[in-house]
């Protein structure tokens, strides 16, 4: 099972969640490309001790939105996004030549992710973009979603992705994070819930219930309280449950 986490997500001074911690944990970095978060330093940064431990580096792309860190919807046109997506994934695969690795996948991010999700324009021009720097890179996203069934139908390879550390309604979807629940804050429950997901292919939702989720990847996210602490947990309980952390790609 694939452990991802969103990383590089500070800007200039100041910084975002513990990358150089996480990095030594997780098996595929979401690296923040300077639209949503992100900036050159951190970026190379991030990819230089990316290479140094092996871990795989996607390019997490996203809204033009530094001040609402892309999570605040943006009507966009379909050949704006694309090349905007364009542009984030050409920057950070610029950074990754530099250490001799290669960008490897493209996961959306915040409200791009969402969107990407339930909505075909979005959607397609993510995948626009990848056609245009690499149509063999997989694309990261929820399982089923609007995103994953375009992408099949291009020959784009779909990885699915569950979050540990976010709490799922009854129909599969995420608790939106405007709500007081969106975030599963207990280190134990979180390296539980991953386990589940690894072993049952399952999520439990808030109701107490659970719901099929199939996928290759889980996702930590390194700007959530106690990110690290969670991290360590959950590589820790899957050895235990006999599943061996690798990236996906």
């Amino acid at each position: 099972m694939d452990l991802n986490a969103d990383l590089g997500e500070g800007f200039g001074v100041w910084r975002l969640g513990d990358d150089q911690a996480l990095l030594d944990l997780v098996t595929s970095a979401n690296v923040a490309c300077g639209f949503h978060a992100g900036d050159p330093a951190t970026m190379r940064r991030v990819c230089a001790a990316a290479a140094e431990r092996g871990v795989a580096i996607g390019a997490q792309v996203g809204y033009r939105d530094l001040a609402g860190f892309g999570r605040r919807h943006i009507e966009y046109e379909f050949a704006a996004l694309r090349d905007e997506v364009l542009y984030q994934i050409g920057a950070l695969h610029a950074f990754c030549r530099a250490y001799r690795t290669r960008v490897r996948y493209l996961k959306p991010h915040g409200a791009l992710y969402h969107a990407a999700a339930s909505e075909e324009l979005p959607a397609a021009a993510l995948l626009a973009a990848l056609e245009d720097h690499d149509p063999e890179l997989p694309v990261l996203c929820p399982p089923g979603s609007v995103l994953a069934q375009l992408a099949q139908g291009a020959g784009v390879r779909v990885v699915a992705e569950g979050f540990a550390d976010r709490n799922y309604l009854p129909n599969g979807c995420l608790v939106p994070r405007t709500s007081p629940d969106a975030l599963v804050t207990d280190p134990q429950e979180v390296a539980r819930r991953a386990v589940r997901m690894a072993t049952e292919q399952v999520v439990v939702t808030v109701d107490g219930g659970t719901v099929p989720c199939p996928v290759e990847s889980v996702c930590l996210h390194g700007d959530s309280p106690g990110a690290v602490a969670a991290a360590e947990l959950v590589r820790a309980a899957l050895l235990d449950a006999g599943v061996t952390p690798a990236p996906f790609t």
